[in-house]
């Protein structure tokens, strides 16, 4: 009618061993750092899903494998079928788009400050010395420009002056007008 006390005494380890294992799961679940490493292993699983479907699968050969692979825990050898530069654009790209999602950290932000300010610091009088040869060299190409264009127009009349003394004056061929040329109409 009754259960013996052995048999409570196993129930009762049977559940708490039970219980550790439910809490365990569970702690497991929660904790930041098994959240840490899951995503990290989803992110290498798409990366290599990533890169097969760039690269081409990979085979194994059969050969040697070096030791940091074997302490890894893996022996897998790739051959590649695609295109490596594909595939280092790929990379590069996802790398960028990484870095960009990454938050910076405090130092990071501080350096970054302070590069700024020693390149400003530095780089004003560059910039200042750049301008104004920039501006010398506007200012002769402006002189030139003007004076060329002065050039041009003087020729353009003279070459109009020199065309009007020598157009023939007198009767056209029917003899009836005579023969002036002006700019804009025919002979």
């Amino acid at each position: 009618m009754g259960t013996s006390t052995e048999e409570l005494n196993e129930d009762i380890a049977r559940t708490r061993a039970e219980l550790s294992q439910d809490v365990d799961a569970l702690q497991d679940k929660v904790s930041p750092t098994a959240i840490l490493e899951r995503r990290k292993s989803a992110v290498r699983d798409r990366w290599t899903s990533t890169k097969h479907q760039v690269m081409g699968s990979g085979q194994s050969a059969g050969h040697s494998v070096s030791d940091a692979s074997s302490h890894a825990g893996s022996a897998i050898e790739e051959r590649v079928d695609g295109s490596p530069l594909a595939a280092g654009l790929v990379a590069f790209g996802a790398g960028l788009v990484i870095a960009g999602l990454i938050p910076a950290s405090k130092a990071e932000a501080q350096g970054a400050q302070r590069l700024t300010e020693v390149a400003q610091e530095h780089g004003q009088p560059v910039m200042d010395q750049a301008k104004s040869a920039a501006q010398e060299v506007g200012d002769h190409l402006k002189d030139k420009a003007t004076e060329a264009a002065h050039e041009v127009k003087a020729s353009a009349h003279e070459s109009t002056d020199r065309v009007k003394d020598e157009a023939p004056i007198g009767s056209s061929a029917d003899g009836d007008e005579p023969a002036h040329w002006t700019p804009g109409s025919a002979f």
